[in-house]
């Protein structure tokens, strides 16, 4: 004779919610973000990372010591909070896949920057076409932390493309990976690093020991993207009137000499992708660096500025596809 439990147990199942998929959920909502960005670029008013910005520069003035200790503390704080905000925000809508895309949409808006930064190369390029050196130097900042105020217009050029093909993975590529890895906290723990490493990452003799934690931490969360966005590069160069097998052959010879880890990648496979040769003498305030060679081109000029936003614009729109196909469905 069947147990009172096994009697009971229809009833139960009967009365059980409807599962919902909130990992498809949170892929509609990357997918959402980059549509976004691709057509509105970041926010104008009250941006996140801006207020985020702030807020770590307010603790910055509290906590800085000549110290990595010191900046250990402060990247614990800074990212650890946005971790902390994303991981609530994401348990608050489990089981709603509505507010799950809604959340996911909102925070991959917020922190993507690929539209903003095919903008900013592109206002560099109409400085330089209507001859207007001194508005290029002035708008540089917005691209590299370069020193403009020697620079002529080849320079500022290769300073343009250099900074296209890192941010392309720095500004999208990279919480693109992070938001199919873990959501919305990956979303805005990538940017907390990412901004301080903007911040506070620098061989200054300010930041040299306070500045080592953010810079490490963002050299590792970008281990990965950085690779991944040198093999998009090879995938979609021919959208952009790039050679494939270019952008293979100097990402895999090249890319390793770069002082940074994962930028010479990126920068590697563009300048090959588009049969250029980035590198050289770069200035930083009163730091001189002499950067290798990356790739066996021509140097660029100014019409290689649109190319390489064309270039940048196809990698990062292919790994929101990527991002948003492969993000696993989850069940409660």
């Amino acid at each position: 004779m069947p147990t009172a439990d096994a009697r009971a147990l229809p009833h139960r199942r009967g009365r059980q919610h409807p599962v919902r998929d909130t990992g498809a959920a949170t892929a509609a909502g990357l997918a959402l973000g980059a549509v976004a960005d691709l057509l509105l670029a970041d926010p104008r008013r009250g941006h996140p990372v801006a207020g985020f910005g702030r807020a770590a520069a307010a603790l910055e003035r509290v906590l800085w010591r000549d110290s990595r200790a010191a900046g250990v503390a402060h990247v614990a704080v800074c990212v650890g909070t946005a971790t902390a905000l994303g991981a609530t925000a994401q348990r608050l809508t489990g089981g709603r896949p509505l507010a799950r895309t809604a959340l996911t949409a909102a925070a991959t808006w917020a922190v993507l920057g690929g539209t903003s930064l095919g903008r900013a190369a592109g206002t560099m390029a109409a400085h330089l076409d209507a001859g207007d050196l001194a508005a290029a130097r002035a708008h540089l900042p917005t691209l590299a932390g370069r020193d403009p105020s020697g620079l002529g217009e080849p320079e500022l050029v290769r300073a343009t493309v250099e900074s296209v093909a890192e941010n392309t993975s720095d500004a999208a590529v990279a919480p693109l990976f992070w938001g199919a890895v873990a959501g919305v906290p990956g979303l805005l723990a990538y940017r907390a690093a990412n901004t301080l490493d903007a911040m506070v990452g620098y061989r200054s003799a300010r930041y040299l020991r306070f500045g080592w934690a953010a810079a490490r931490l963002d050299d590792v969360l970008n281990w990965v993207p950085a690779r991944v966005t040198a093999a998009l590069t090879v995938l979609t160069a021919p959208l952009a009137g790039g050679s494939p097998a270019g952008a293979w052959r100097a990402w895999r010879r090249d890319g390793a000499a770069h002082p940074s880890p994962n930028a010479g990648r990126c920068e590697a496979a563009l300048a090959g992708a588009l049969e250029l040769r980035l590198g050289g003498r770069n200035v930083y305030g009163e730091r001189v660096e002499e950067r290798p060679t990356l790739g066996d081109g021509q140097p660029p000029v100014r019409g290689d500025i649109r190319r390489a936003v064309r270039l940048s614009r196809a990698v990062w729109t292919a790994a929101a596809v990527v991002a948003a196909t492969s993000r696993p469905a989850r069940r409660r």
